[in-house]
């Protein structure tokens, strides 16, 4: 996963533990969950958020490369929608596709 090419790019927010996000930092090679485009319909797509050595932590806002399992579903519904949903048993965070 180290050297993936991303299929897309996004900034990604993860929301702070007091706003229902992680309560700890992502790991600092890759994250892997679920991505949704829609709060109300639990139906996504399986993606690897690349961090190359530097974890994701609860509140950070940052510019990411993310790999999907089935890129050829995701990406245009990703890139039609322009924001999505981190999800982790809840909402952990969300993100905004950079064209």
């Amino acid at each position: 996963m180290k050297d993936a090419s991303p299929d897309l790019v996004a900034d990604v927010t993860l929301y702070s533990t007091d706003n229902g996000g992680r309560k700890g930092p992502t790991a600092s090679e890759w994250f892997g969950c679920p991505v949704m485009i829609s709060k109300d319909k639990l139906s996504g797509w399986d993606c690897r958020i690349l961090l190359n050595g530097t974890p994701l932590r609860p509140g950070d806002t940052r510019r990411v490369g993310m790999v999907f399992l089935s890129p050829d579903q995701a990406i245009p519904l990703l890139r039609a929608a322009g924001k999505f949903y981190l999800w982790e048993g809840h909402f952990i965070g969300e993100g905004t596709v950079v064209p």
